[in-house]
């Protein structure tokens, strides 16, 4: 895992070039409002996870590999009502501003366009820590021998982690940005778009422990006009 030293000193030098590079790709290559071909984008794909189809978005063009290199903190490159669908799967806990992040993907979706979002699990979490179930907790990103030490290292990740996730929560940010039809998904085996979120993006999740997921995941509409 990079140092937060070594991602703050990146941000302060890419920064100005991402902010640039995301204003000239919205301006100039980004989907059509009036395309009609199904726009999908990909929100962080990292290292591992390019999908094939999707417009893929990261910061990181350097060991990872996306198709528009920009800082989502600072807006999503793209036109209003121009995509279809959005996929963030454990990147929004990353993110400063969470309210402003869910109004920036109501706004470059296309009325009746979707969403499906999320991270880790506090429900879960906490509820597997009052049982006192040390195991459902792994040792990343550091080796800890109490079930506390383990929650810290759930929930903050060394700080990578801004915020905790609880489906009231995300609830409460969809609504707030305007969405309706809000209702949480299993990771891996459901989804209600299926023609958007398909077996690709599902391939994607990791889950091994269904019955009490770590990952927390919301589908979630954007009104029709």
């Amino acid at each position: 895992m990079i140092s937060r030293r070594a991602k703050a000193l990146f941000y302060s030098l890419a920064g100005p070039l991402m902010r640039v590079n995301a204003a000239l790709y919205r301006n100039l290559r980004a989907p059509s409002t009036a395309g009609k071909e199904i726009v999908r984008i990909h929100l962080g794909p990292g290292q591992r996870n390019y999908l094939q189809g999707w417009i893929n978005v990261d910061a990181n063009m350097f060991t990872g590999k996306c198709d528009v290199w920009a800082d989502m903190s600072q807006g999503l490159p793209f036109r209003d009502a121009s995509v279809d669908a959005i996929y963030s799967h454990h990147v929004i806990e990353h993110l400063p501003d969470l309210p402003g992040h869910f109004a920036e993907m109501h706004r470059v979706l296309k009325p009746g366009g979707v969403i499906r979002a999320g991270g880790p699990n506090g429900d879960a979490a906490m509820r597997e820590y009052l049982a006192g179930n040390s195991a459902w907790f792994s040792d990343f990103p550091d080796q800890r021998s109490s079930i506390g030490g383990r929650l810290e290292n759930f929930i903050f990740c060394r700080r990578e982690h801004l915020t905790i996730l609880t489906p009231s929560y995300l609830r409460e940010l969809a609504e707030g940005a305007g969405f309706t039809g809000i209702e949480t998904v299993q990771p891996i085996t459901e989804t209600h778009h299926p023609s958007l979120f398909d077996s690709a993006v599902l391939a994607l999740e990791w889950e091994s422990t269904p019955d009490s997921p770590h990952t927390l995941l919301i589908e979630a509409r954007k009104p029709a006009a």
